[in-house]
């Protein structure tokens, strides 16, 4: 049977890996009028592989900083579904993707980590 923070722990996975394959397509191909440069645009998906190692080992630190990397690409979609109205689906894709790995992994890290023992350590009185 399949634990809590393991189940957890895949659709993190999960939702990570579908953010990591679709928000290059989305920037570089479905979404092609942004004005960028090719080498720029590549330049901003570098932080979107930095997690990369420790989300395929399950490291609930790597989940819980993560998230900062995914309110980055948060950000970037809900200002494309604010000022280009026509292309509504995309950016409502990725906000869908991003909110389901931000919320995944942070449940994720606060789960494993308790199961590990890990944790911020209190103040003495």
């Amino acid at each position: 049977m399949v634990n809590h923070s393991e189940s957890l722990g895949r659709f993190a996975l999960g939702s990570y890996l579908s953010c990591l394959l679709y928000i290059p397509l989305w920037q570089l191909w479905l979404s092609p009028g942004s004005g960028y440069s090719l080498g720029f645009s590549l330049m901003m998906l570098v932080p979107l592989f930095l997690p990369l190692p420790g989300m395929l080992k399950g490291k609930p630190y790597t989940h819980a900083w993560s998230g900062f990397i995914a309110c980055l690409y948060l950000v970037a979609s809900l200002t494309q579904l604010w000022v280009a109205r026509e292309a509504f689906w995309w950016p409502t894709l990725a906000t869908v993707l991003l909110l389901s790995w931000l919320l995944a992994s942070s449940f994720y890290a606060r789960s494993r980590g308790r199961e590990l023992g890990l944790g911020l350590k209190k103040k003495k009185q």
